[in-house]
């Protein structure tokens, strides 16, 4: 026996009739907008070559850790998901027995946004009407598979097809971002960018860091044997990036932490880090990095994004056999009242600056996060990000941080996803979510129902639009 899949159009919305009218009228003034994806991790070479995605499982499982983690937690081994090992030991080849091993834990998801995002994708996508199950999984592998194969399930199609008006991918200094020139000199109009992500040459815990650096400042023909010449090898590849259409910069540090240190003091820090860094010199140089890439905005007007405080690969035993971003990263607690102060002190009030927070600590949502954002002039706020990209997150997210930073200290919504199939669904989800928290403000009248249409607008296309000067 099977189960129909069906996408209740209600869903999301308050249960109260009263309440629902008004999200579903809101809803449907928003609901068409292009979808604006500012910071994300979908592979350039995707839209430069336009080449056929080559099976269901090395497009939904293989490479998703929000599917792949789920998995793991109940038992099933990455090796059995066909995850690539870091010395090439063999894993499961056969996507057919990936895609099945899927389908018999699919009740896993239940309750998650993976579940909400993997079902659209299903129904709207590839237009399956039975849920995903083991008795349907041959049904699922084979439509999938038979859509992949056809033009329209090209990346460029997909592109297109799902209203997508921009997508900012994320790459280091030391790309030499090929994919993005390569898209540039194509006859295709998708607006595909990147974001300069310096972290490999900004954070000395970062192996291979010195030689990272080395490399860093070659390619840019600086002598990165001194702090000046460090420094002026990121203004060569923030300029270079640039040029490929990158209007802003990604941050991902474990602290907030920032630093405004004298010339002699930082030149002598770098020196330590380039040699044999410790813990405290480590942790002082990315804050003393962030008031320089700060310093560095003001001058090209580059975008800044910080979202600190995760314990990167926590699973040292899957780090070693599969290496990073698998599933194994865990959120710490937040600061960022004193943290920042050194950056702030010397631009929090320079309209110049745009620095974007993002967090993973909730806690700091109504203490810290919206009382610096409903201040300083810099200050945006990010969207629900990651572990609370999910319903109640943004529902969390809108209770705690808008009585005090108001909407338009915010950001609108961002899906930094590498599944690029969930790009539409990830943003139904934020629209619907909004326009529910906008229809109980005005059902209590607490906000005018015109205003309303004017701030569900702002939170799916203007806002991030704007804040990423785009």
């Amino acid at each position: 026996m099977t189960h129909p899949l069906r996408l209740h159009p209600d869903r999301l919305f308050p249960s109260e009739g009263r309440t629902r009218d008004i999200a579903r009228a809101l809803h449907a003034g928003v609901k068409d907008l292009p979808i604006v994806s500012p910071h994300g991790h979908t592979d350039p070479a995707w839209f430069a070559g336009n080449e056929a995605f080559s099976d269901p499982a090395s497009l939904l499982i293989v490479p998703d850790h929000y599917v792949f983690r789920m998995l793991y937690s109940q038992g099933v081994p990455l090796e059995a998901l066909g995850v690539p090992t870091v010395d090439g030991s063999p894993t499961e080849s056969d996507p057919r027995a990936i895609w099945k091993i899927f389908a018999a834990n699919y009740h896993l998801f239940r309750g998650t946004p993976s579940r909400m995002w993997l079902d659209w994708v299903f129904a709207e996508a590839f237009g399956i009407d039975v849920r995903l199950e083991p008795a349907t999984a041959d049904l699922y592998f084979d439509t999938i598979d038979a859509a992949l194969k056809t033009p329209e399930f090209r990346p460029r199609a997909l592109f297109d097809r799902f209203g997508i008006e921009l997508i900012a991918t994320t790459e280091s200094p030391l790309d030499p971002l090929e994919h993005h020139a390569a898209i540039r000199a194509s006859d295709w109009n998708g607006r595909v960018v990147t974001a300069y992500r310096p972290d490999p040459v900004v954070d000395p815990d970062t192996p291979g860091f010195a030689a990272n650096v080395r490399r860093f400042g070659e390619t840019a023909g600086e002598d990165v044997g001194s702090y000046a010449g460090y420094l002026a090898a990121h203004r060569f590849h923030r300029a270079r990036f640039r040029d490929a259409g990158a209007t802003s910069t990604d941050h991902g540090h474990p602290s907030a932490a920032t630093a405004d240190l004298t010339p002699a003091e930082a030149e002598a820090l770098y020196a330590r880090v380039m040699a044999q860094p410790t813990a405290a010199d480590a942790e002082l140089f990315r804050a003393q990095m962030l008031t320089e890439m700060a310093a560095m905005s003001v001058e090209d007007g580059m975008v800044m994004q910080l979202h600190p405080a995760v314990s990167r690969s926590h699973n040292a035993s899957v780090l070693a056999r599969f290496g990073r971003d698998k599933g194994g990263d865990i959120p710490l607690p937040g600061e960022f009242v004193r943290a920042l102060k050194p950056l702030l002190d010397r631009f929090g009030n320079d309209p110049r600056l745009t620095l974007i927070l993002f967090t993973l600590d909730e806690d700091t949502y109504s203490r810290e996060l919206a009382p610096l954002a409903g201040h300083y002039p810099s200050l945006r706020l990010g969207p629900p990000w990651w572990f609370h990209d999910s319903p109640e997150g943004m529902r969390r997210f809108r209770e705690r941080a808008t009585e005090t930073a108001g909407f338009y200290n915010t950001v609108g919504f961002n899906d930094d996803t590498r599944a690029f199939l969930s790009i539409p669904a990830r943003h139904d989800v934020a629209r619907r979510m909004d326009c529910a928290f906008l229809a109980k403000l005005v059902a209590e009248h607490r906000l005018e129902e015109d205003e309303a249409h004017e701030v569900a607008r702002a939170l799916a296309y203007d806002l991030v639009k704007q804040a990423y000067r785009l």
